[in-house]
């Protein structure tokens, strides 16, 4: 199976079972997106969704959070995983926010990756789902199901990953192919032990095609 028939079959599947691909963030603005985001590196979008709802009513805009201490943010995220950590990120970037971008979250890459706490995987999060652009965020989820699947031929790093998606994927659907692929590792291709005999791309899928070969007999005299 070539490259090119492998995006084209786990596209189509997607596009008809999928038609619907979100993120599972709760949100309601800009500002409040790429805060979860931030919030959500190395924990899950539940626990996110757990602790934001008071947190966007006590510091709803960059100002009032600007403002903040970071003992008072790291009452709101205590649960959430290293919490001073984000606690300091969210009071840098709601200042940077405030102080070089008139309090508006910025619609291009360099300036999002000069925020605190915004790496480029966040940064393309806000570009695909706030602005509609063709970025792809390359998580934990997406690195390993791109890898397995055969979307890309074990890439080393997220870049590599993010390059290789966006190179074949017809832009206008990248950044759904992120929420698929979010998802479909998520739930289906899971780290330990993915779903194969449930899973509706298997018949593309790089892993599976070898996982069900034949192992061979030995058949050495002793």
């Amino acid at each position: 199976m070539t490259q090119k028939e492998r995006y084209a079959g786990v596209i189509a599947w997607f596009l008809e079972n999928r038609p619907v691909a979100e993120t599972e963030l709760h949100y309601s603005n800009p500002f409040e997106l790429l805060v979860a985001v931030i919030l959500s590196a190395q924990c899950t979008d539940k626990r996110i969704n757990m602790v934001t709802p008071a947190l966007f009513a006590a510091y709803p805009t960059p100002e009032l959070m600007a403002k903040a201490s970071v003992e008072e943010i790291f009452e709101y995220i205590k649960s959430v995983t290293f919490p001073n950590n984000k606690a300091r990120a969210l009071i840098g970037m709601a200042n940077a926010l405030v102080d070089l971008h008139g309090g508006q979250v910025p619609d291009d890459m360099d300036a999002l990756v000069k925020l605190p706490g915004v790496g480029r995987k966040t940064a393309n999060v806000i570009l695909s789902v706030v602005f509609g652009k063709a970025a792809m965020a390359v998580d934990t989820h997406v690195f390993r199901v791109a890898n397995r699947i055969g979307l890309t031929n074990d890439s080393p790093n997220p870049l590599v990953t993010e390059t290789t998606l966006v190179k074949h994927i017809p832009g206008h659907l990248v950044g759904k192919a992120h929420h698929w692929l979010i998802l479909h590792g998520r739930y289906v291709c899971t780290a330990r032990s993915p779903k194969c005999m449930e899973c509706g791309i298997a018949q593309w899928c790089k892993h599976y095609a070898s996982a069900s070969k034949p192992k061979k007999k030995n058949t050495a005299k002793p």
